[in-house]
C-alpha cells in the first residue's frame, strides 16, 4: 500500500503539473438532452471517471453500489447549477484530471474505505465535473435538458462500471484492478498532454 505522505505528494504534483483537459468549455452544442447525453461519451476523462466510480463501487459492494454513483450524480448536478450561475470554483480542470488518476488508483489498489468516506471523495470530484459542464450552457438556454442528458449518460456509465465489476466477481477481481490502473495511466497521460 502507498504511504499517505507519498500519495498526498503525488496528488499535489499532479495538480500542479496538470494542463487543462479542454474537453469542457465551448465544445459542441449544449442546449439539448442529446448534446448533454453525448458529452460524457466524448472524452476519456469523462468515460474513465464514470466507469471507475462504478468499478470501485462494485469492488466495495453493499451500499456503495448505489450510494457512490448516487453521490456522484447528485453532486455533479449541484456543480452544474453552480456553473450555470457563474459561481467561481477554483481548480476545476486540475480537479477533473486528478479525479481520473485518483479514482483509477482507488480501483487499482482496491482501496476499502467506509461508504461515507468514498462518497465524500466521489462527491468532491463530481463537483468539479458538474461545474465544468454547467459553465458551458449558453446564456440563452435554460440548460436543464442538457444537464438531464448528462446525468442520464453518467448514471449509465456508472452502471456499466458496476456491471463489469460484478461480472468479473471475486475470481477475476484482478481485471477490475487492471482497469483502474489503466484509468490512472490515462489521467497521467491527459495531465501531461500525451493522451
Amino acid at each position: 500500500m502507498i504511504p499517505a505522505k507519498r500519495l498526498c505528494l503525488s496528488a499535489i504534483l499532479l495538480l500542479a503539473a496538470a494542463m487543462p483537459a479542454y474537453a469542457h468549455v465551448g465544445i459542441g452544442t449544449t442546449s439539448s438532452f442529446t448534446a448533454g447525453f453525448m458529452h460524457p461519451l466524448s472524452g476519456l476523462d469523462h468515460m474513465t471517471v464514470m466507469i471507475a466510480v462504478g468499478l470501485w463501487a462494485a469492488l466495495k459492494g453493499g451500499k456503495a453500489i448505489w450510494a457512490w454513483p448516487a453521490a456522484f450524480a447528485g453532486v455533479m448536478l449541484v456543480g452544474g447549477a453552480l456553473g450555470m450561475l457563474h459561481m467561481p470554483l477554483p481548480f476545476v480542470e486540475p480537479g477533473i484530471l486528478a479525479s481520473v488518476v485518483a479514482l483509477g488508483l482507488l480501483v487499482a489498489l482496491a482501496t476499502d474505505l467506509p461508504v461515507s468516506t468514498g462518497a465524500a471523495i466521489i462527491a468532491l470530484f463530481a463537483l468539479f465535473h458538474g461545474h465544468a459542464h454547467g459553465t458551458e450552457v449558453p446564456e440563452n438556454a435554460g440548460g436543464l435538458e442538457y444537464m438531464a442528458g448528462f446525468a442520464v449518460a453518467t448514471v449509465l456509465l456508472h452502471a456499466a462500471g458496476i456491471a463489469a465489476g460484478l461480472s468479473l466477481g471475486l475470481r477475476f477481481r484482478g481485471l477490475a484492478r487492471i482497469a483502474g490502473a489503466a484509468c490512472a495511466a490515462i489521467g497521467v497521460g491527459l495531465a501531461f498532454g500525451v493522451v
